[in-house]
């Protein structure tokens, strides 16, 4: 990589690290990294609203393909003593899309300057943390006819500027589950006049260990409960309504649908058993990220070429990534850099992403696009 355009790379992955912007709310983000791109290179830009995408147009047009990086930030407080730290109370770039996000103008820096024998599209995504961005971009593989995608994802517990890679799924498929259930109030000496959904919540709660049971499934399901809240803070009253948060998440997606409707089955049997409204709603939704064997060969061929240390991963992350939504679309595949083996974890307050492998994040997109 060029050493101007590692620099500029560099001072743009901190300028977004200054200017983090939750999941949807990406304006100056989306802003900065277009004015960066129409500042420093001649490609063409498509605004689609609160995402956008970047083409180098080939004379030689031997098929295409894209790169996508994600550039939405988490809401957790900054407290590291960093020079570029977040000015936004709240929020920060604990995930690392800052640094996706400029390793990918720095890869369309390179490729602006030094051509390519192929169409390439630099897509630029929001919200992937909530799961609400990649299904709002995907038609962009149809519309364009992408014949392949790639993307990278930052990781620390992995050895230093290592490239991870593995066939089939890589991240499992997951959403957010919300129970809502209702009965009538009463006053707490006489809960019988009322009805109170306090033990349909226990039982379903109850239920979970028997559904997510590893001997139902081929491959892993987990149901997790993150939020609980019943009645009211009130001890003249008995409860009357609450909510039940689960994360449902597992290697096949069509085995999440399944612990999914038996969830359901049993929420709306209690609720009639119990004579309770319920009601139940999703979100945060992702699907499974399945990489093609083909496109993951690629990525350790360039590896091998560049004597960048490859690691084949042994299963898939639990943790899910909506990159999955391309992968149903057209070839491609998600692969990670390592951080170093001690570095901060993502999503933690001690984290900062590592600027030392955007060159190797860079590199390998040219290799990738160069095949």
């Amino acid at each position: 990589m060029e050493l101007k355009n590692l620099n500029l790379t560099k001072k743009l992955r901190h300028e977004l690290h200054q200017h983090p912007e939750l999941s949807n709310l990406e304006i100056w983000t989306k802003s900065h990294l277009i004015q960066f791109l129409k500042t420093n290179t001649s490609l063409e830009v498509v605004d689609k609203g609160q995402w956008f995408y970047a083409i180098y147009r080939s004379v030689e047009r031997e098929g295409n393909i894209a790169f996508r990086a994600d550039f939405d930030a988490l809401p957790i407080d900054e407290t590291i003593d960093i020079p570029h730290a977040s000015k936004n109370t709240g929020v920060s770039h604990k995930c690392g899309h800052d640094g996706h996000a400029a390793c990918l103008a720095g890869f369309a820096l390179e490729v602006d300057q030094k051509g390519a024998d192929k169409d390439i599209y630099f897509l630029f995504q929001h919200a992937e943390e909530t799961g609400d961005g990649a299904i709002q971009c995907v038609s962009f593989i149809k519309e364009n006819n992408i014949e392949e995608i790639y993307a990278f994802h930052n990781m620390s517990g992995m050895p230093f500027n290592s490239v991870h890679v593995i066939d089939g799924t890589a991240h499992c498929a997951s959403k957010g589950m919300i129970i809502h259930l209702e009965g009538t109030p009463a006053h707490a000496s006489q809960p019988e006049d009322g009805v109170n959904p306090s033990f349909a919540f226990a039982k379903i709660i109850d239920y979970i260990q028997e559904i997510s049971s590893s001997k139902k499934y081929r491959g892993m399901v987990l149901c997790t409960v993150v939020h609980v809240n019943i009645g009211e803070k009130a001890f003249g009253v008995a409860a009357s309504k609450g909510e039940l948060m689960l994360t449902i998440r597992a290697f096949y997606e069509e085995e999440l649908n399944q612990l999914q409707h038996l969830l359901e089955n049993v929420t709306y049997n209690l609720a009639s058993q119990y004579g309770l409204k319920a009601n139940i709603s999703y979100q945060d939704r992702f699907p499974e990220t399945v990489n093609h064997t083909e496109s993951s060969n690629k990525i350790r061929i360039v590896c091998h070429r560049k004597g960048i240390q490859l690691v084949e991963m042994k299963e898939a992350f639990r943790a899910s990534e909506d990159f999955g939504h391309y992968l149903k679309e057209t070839k491609g595949a998600i692969c990670y850099i390592g951080n170093g083996e001690d570095y901060p974890h993502i999503h933690t307050v001690q984290y900062d992403f590592n600027d030392r492998i955007i060159e190797t994040a860079v590199e390998l997109f040219k290799g990738l696009a160069n095949m």
